[in-house]
């Protein structure tokens, strides 16, 4: 198989998912329960729902209820029902679930990426966006997008906010630029 065909490729991403599902058994957590603690550390406050984690994950509410079952029983999410919708919970970390991050098994493939040289981890965040775009686009799924990136953030509002959601009309904190968001709409190379 040449270095350079696209099933080359797919195998070598393969290889890597499969070494990272081996590692985020770590914790006494399944893998998926390693990915909904990220999805929640990572989404912004209007994101951090059992819907929007479904969406995000592609499984079924089926697993993802007792997925999310399962942190609560552990103690590393909550939930509190939604002041604008009270059929919605949001989903939190609680603080042994942000102390669980610290030591998330993913952290040795940040660390092997950050060894590699500026150029190639540019050139592999490219290609790697690229391709899930392309996924996502053919699986008809939403991109879940950092806020900065999207087409209805705005910066410096005239209300006083460091930046404001033009489509949910709220004020967004310096942080929300960086977290995913359901919602998000690209408007230029986007960030899974």
């Amino acid at each position: 198989m040449d270095q350079n065909s696209a099933e080359h490729i797919a195998a070598l991403i393969e290889r890597i998912g499969r070494l990272l599902t081996v590692e985020a058994h770590a914790q006494g957590l399944l893998p998926v329960q390693w990915e909904a603690l990220r999805y929640v550390h990572r989404a912004n406050r209007f994101s951090r729902t059992a819907a929007a984690l479904t969406a995000y994950l592609g499984i079924t509410k089926g697993t993802v209820s007792q997925t999310l079952k399962a942190l609560q029983a552990k103690g590393l999410i909550s939930k509190k029902t939604s002041a604008a919708d009270r059929r919605i919970n949001q989903l939190m970390l609680t603080p042994s679930g942000e102390a669980l991050l610290r030591h998330d098994p993913l952290q040795q493939t940040v660390e092997a990426l950050q060894q590699q040289d500026a150029a190639l981890q540019s050139e592999l965040a490219d290609g790697l966006e690229s391709l899930l775009r392309a996924r996502l686009q053919a699986q008809q799924r939403r991109p879940f997008g950092q806020c900065r990136d999207c087409r209805y953030f705005a910066v410096d509002h005239a209300d006083g906010s460091p930046h404001f959601c033009q489509l949910l009309g709220e004020p967004l904190a310096a942080a929300d630029a960086v977290a995913i968001c359901h919602e998000q709409q690209p408007l230029r190379k986007v960030r899974p």
